[in-house]
């Protein structure tokens, strides 16, 4: 496995979080797992939450998170200015 920081950003909210993956084949890029119709939730481990209404600074931090895939908007690799 490895692991990949990502951010999946919600109408209300942005998630960045470490998705695990596999190293190679089925499933072993994040646009093969949130298009996988199997699993309706997207697992992060160490997870931070950030508001998008407007109000600066982060919401809440988890261990553990799974988010809906359905309520999943945008998605893409996480850069230093989204840590």
């Amino acid at each position: 496995m490895r692991i990949e920081r990502v951010v999946l950003e919600t109408d209300r909210h942005r998630v960045v979080g470490d998705l695990h993956l596999p190293r190679e084949g089925y499933r072993s890029r994040v646009s093969d797992y949130l298009n996988n119709g199997d699993d309706q939730f997207v697992p992060l481990s160490n997870a931070q939450i950030h508001s998008l209404n407007g109000s600066s600074g982060l919401v809440e931090e988890h261990d553990f998170l799974a988010v809906a895939r359905s309520h999943v908007t945008f998605a893409y690799m996480a850069s230093q200015r989204d840590l």
